[in-house]
């Protein structure tokens, strides 16, 4: 598998967890594209500084090619699935009332 690949797993898995595992409906919610569009920008700028500087490197062949700010498309992809997994979590744990063992 390829890097492309993974991140668009990742993508596809988290939004399908969201629609019919938690249930949240977080992609239908102004809250987070509200996050989104605060975080992505950061996003952004700390993929460019990491990839312009090369401390982070990318296979060409292991990538779509499309990049934002010099990071790969894959990245915001990843970003994505990780904000709306960690929201749907602070859901689901919210309205179970998450307890420590």
């Amino acid at each position: 598998m390829i890097y492309s690949d993974i991140a668009i797993a990742a993508f596809a898995i988290a939004v399908m967890v969201d629609l019919f595992v938690f249930k949240t409906s977080m992609l239908t919610r102004p809250a987070f594209w509200t996050s989104y569009a605060i975080i992505l920008p950061f996003q952004f700028l700390t993929n460019w500084w990491l990839t312009s500087r090369n401390i982070v490197m990318y296979n060409p062949d292991a990538i779509m090619g499309l990049r934002f700010f010099s990071a790969p498309a894959e990245d915001v992809l990843f970003g994505f699935a990780l904000l709306l997994g960690v929201m749907g979590l602070w859901e689901v744990w919210g309205r179970k009332g998450f307890q420590r063992h």
